[in-house]
């Protein structure tokens, strides 16, 4: 199954909600070029003389990804997007077809002098089920595999070496793939701090889909609390 039920579900209730209060923003939106997406997201660049570095992950629906990081002391911002596939600027219902390619990724912008990489690491890996394949508890599909876009050799240096280390800890092959960082695209407005701005409705999906559940097996104690 491409897209679960309940995520589905929750995510058209979450835009109904979206659009029904977008006339009562008061701040005039910005223009922008034609055919792009407007996301209200802080970007990297927009932030003057700012030194930070970037790391993306993949770990199934990127609302969960995004909360991971998202308050975590030195990161700036968590973006939710869409990684690796061979269309160009693409929306959330083709990606959820998986056919393009794309897996649902955040883009974690953070400052390296507050926050190492491989602090990142530690926290994407013990969110996430490393051995299960082509998804994440209840959300199963190309679109949802695991996977860590490095963006230098630093990085795929480190990532490999904690991949490879995991691999003692488990019985069953580590599922999660490693691959040079392309294109980003980030989501639509509406799935960016989805679980802040519609805190219940992501609680209900995230209780029916059953990760917390998952990642208490798989990681006991060590298991990310997410702020």
């Amino acid at each position: 199954m491409r897209t679960t039920t309940i995520r589905n579900t929750v995510c058209a209730l979450a835009l109904g909600v979206a659009l029904t209060f977008a006339a009562h923003g008061f701040a005039a939106p910005a223009k922008t070029a034609p055919g792009a997406r407007t996301t209200g997201v802080t970007l990297a660049n927009a932030i003057p003389s700012a030194k930070l570095a970037i790391a993306t992950f993949a770990g199934g629906c990127f609302w969960t990804m995004e909360r991971a990081f998202d308050k975590v002391p030195g990161v700036i911002s968590a973006i939710s997007g869409y990684s690796g596939g061979h269309v160009k600027n693409p929306n959330y219902d083709e990606v959820s077809t998986g056919t393009t390619g794309h897996v649902e990724t955040v883009e974690v912008h953070y400052d390296p002098t507050k926050i190492s990489y491989a602090k990142l690491l530690d926290i994407y890996w013990h969110d996430i089920d490393p051995t299960q394949v082509g998804g994440q508890a209840c959300d199963s599909g190309d679109e949802y595999r695991s996977m860590i876009f490095v963006h230098d050799a630093t990085q795929m240096k480190q990532a490999q070496a904690y991949k490879d280390a995991l691999k003692s800890n488990f019985k069953q092959p580590i599922a999660v793939q490693i691959a040079a960082a392309g294109p980003f695209y980030a989501a639509e407005e509406y799935h960016q701090k989805f679980t802040i701005k519609n805190p219940q409705y992501y609680e209900q999906y995230r209780v029916g889909c059953g990760r917390d559940r998952r990642l208490q097996v798989v990681w006991g104690a060590q298991v990310h609390k997410s702020n």
